[in-house]
């Protein structure tokens, strides 16, 4: 079995990693001697540099750790939405008695909208 950390794509990671962070500390080591010479937005940049260091980390780390749904895993929620609407429609008959026409109406038109499928973007 073939580690996480190992893979075509890790080692990619991290030499991307390796390479965006080289190039932040260069940049902010360019802008503390820069600061040094005077100019004030440049301590804004000295420190700015080190945090697109950070989050260059992070993406990482989510990039590295993403993990693909699996199909099970798609059912399971399509099951659980299918029943939660089944829960609220059932909650919404319930309640109907006594009801404003104007609220039913409203009500019916929200779950319409709660009814058409979502399209899941960004790994979902």
């Amino acid at each position: 079995m073939k580690s996480k950390y190992f893979s075509r794509r890790a080692l990619g990671l991290h030499l991307a990693l390796a390479l965006w962070i080289c190039v932040c500390a260069v940049a902010a080591w360019w802008q503390v001697g820069r600061a040094m010479e005077g100019s004030s937005l440049s301590y804004f940049y000295a420190i700015e540099w080190p945090v697109f260091g950070i989050f260059g980390v992070l993406g990482w780390y989510a990039l590295l750790n993403l993990e693909k749904v699996t199909e099970h895993q798609e059912r399971a929620r399509r099951e659980y939405e299918e029943e939660m609407r089944a829960e609220a429609q059932a909650a919404r008959q319930a309640s109907a008695q006594g009801e404003d026409p104007l609220l039913a109406a409203y009500n019916d038109h929200l779950a319409q909208i709660a009814s058409v499928p979502k399209k899941r973007l960004w790994g979902h």
